[in-house]
């Protein structure tokens, strides 16, 4: 019988975790059709996320503790990886639900390609906005690097999901780490884990990914981590996928000039567009920053 190992990370998660715990417990086909390891590992939470956690113990295999906050879930995925044990890894952040059916139906899949994702839904609990996914039980299959350049390149369009909520993959890729001196990015991870492979979607929804009034997409530290972060990601692949990351790089570039509109600062959003992908939006975005741009930030989405 195969074993599915399920990283979950936590931090002051006392209101969220149960439901999280749950959601894995409730899986189809625990028993019957797999097995499961469970190993959770605390990012010193300083809530009672840790009284909570030990309700579970009976159902955790492994528990772990960080010696110090690391600043995000990234040191405690690793662990997680290093000590998984099972031919399947799976990961799920504190906060997030998997749907009854999500390993039953990867599992499927796992056994032609060696990584698997899924749809997933949305639901806001500041807003109360839910946003729901197809959920179509068909699995869409991608040669290998085909996820990987479009990732690569920044693709919105006809790409792979690779929400971290929704990954499973094979055990021969527990070797392939987070960064840990962000703590909270996995832009690069996923390159890594998709060049040269094969990989597939299910079409059904597996996770809904909750989030608060925070987001984070939004917070000034965070993009501005997440642009430089991805700079230095592009420079390993640069001289072998040379067109790819020029187009990257413009879009890195758009994205940021997008946010720093948003955030009205025009002289910084001028100095990105000037390095992003020429286009009529973004020559729109570039006049109007010297005139226009509160009407275009009420009534258009800019960024996001």
């Amino acid at each position: 019988m195969k074993k599915v190992s399920v990283i979950i990370t936590t931090y002051n998660a006392e209101k969220t975790i149960a439901r999280t715990l749950n959601s894995v417990l409730r899986q189809e086909g625990i028993g019957k059709a797999f097995t499961l390891e469970l190993i959770v590992i605390d990012d010193c939470s300083t809530d009672d996320t840790l009284g909570i956690l030990e309700t579970f113990n009976l159902d955790i295999q492994q528990f772990f503790s960080t010696p110090a906050n690391s600043g995000g879930p990234n040191k405690g995925r690793n662990i997680g990886l290093r000590h998984a044990t099972g031919d399947y890894i799976c990961f799920l952040d504190h906060d997030d639900l998997w749907q009854p059916h999500k390993i039953r139906l990867q599992l499927k899949a796992a056994e032609h390609v060696p990584i698997v994702t899924g749809s997933y839904s949305t639901t806001n609990t500041y807003t109360g906005v839910h946003t729901q996914a197809e959920n179509l039980e068909m699995t869409r299959f991608f040669e290998p690097n085909e996820t990987f350049l479009k990732k690569l390149c920044k693709e919105k369009i006809d790409v792979q999901n690779t929400y971290l909520g929704t990954v499973m993959i094979h055990r021969d890729l527990k070797h392939v780490l987070f960064e840990e001196h962000f703590g909270m990015l996995d832009f690069d991870w996923t390159l890594r884990l998709f060049e040269h492979r094969a990989s597939a979607e299910i079409s059904a929804h597996v996770v809904t990914r909750v989030v608060d009034g925070s987001n984070l997409s939004l917070n000034a530290e965070y993009r501005k981590k997440d642009y430089y972060y991805s700079l230095m990601c592009l420079e390993s692949f640069e001289k072998r996928y040379p067109r790819e990351v020029a187009l990257a790089l413009k879009r890195i570039n758009g994205s940021r000039a997008r946010y720093c509109y948003l955030q009205g600062n025009m002289p910084e959003a001028r100095k990105y567009l000037r390095k992003a992908m020429p286009g009529m939006k973004e020559t729109l975005y570039y006049i109007t920053s010297y005139a226009g741009s509160q009407w275009v930030r009420r009534n258009f989405p800019v960024f996001g």
